[in-house]
């Protein structure tokens, strides 16, 4: 699966979980960049995400994730 793949996924999951059908994210965009992201829905982000790619993260792993563009590199390194 290519990077653009894994985003769109992403960028669906978070439409969904943020119940907003005009998200748009990047490889750049950040928690900060939208209102919502808090810790609680980060957990939900997270796990939805490792469910949906068939991936664990590691602790480690989630607390060095900068931006989406980190998961999305994460998704194709332990793919």
């Amino acid at each position: 699966m290519s990077k653009e793949e894994i985003l769109k996924k992403i960028n669906d999951i978070l439409k969904d979980i943020f119940d907003d059908e005009t998200l748009v994210i990047s490889m750049e965009t950040t928690a900060k960049d939208i209102d919502e992201w808090d810790s609680l829905n980060h957990i939900t982000i997270i796990s939805t995400i490792e469910n949906e790619f068939d991936v664990d993260f590691t602790m480690e792993e989630v607390v060095n994730f900068k931006n989406v563009g980190d998961i999305v590199d994460k998704i194709v390194e332990k793919s």
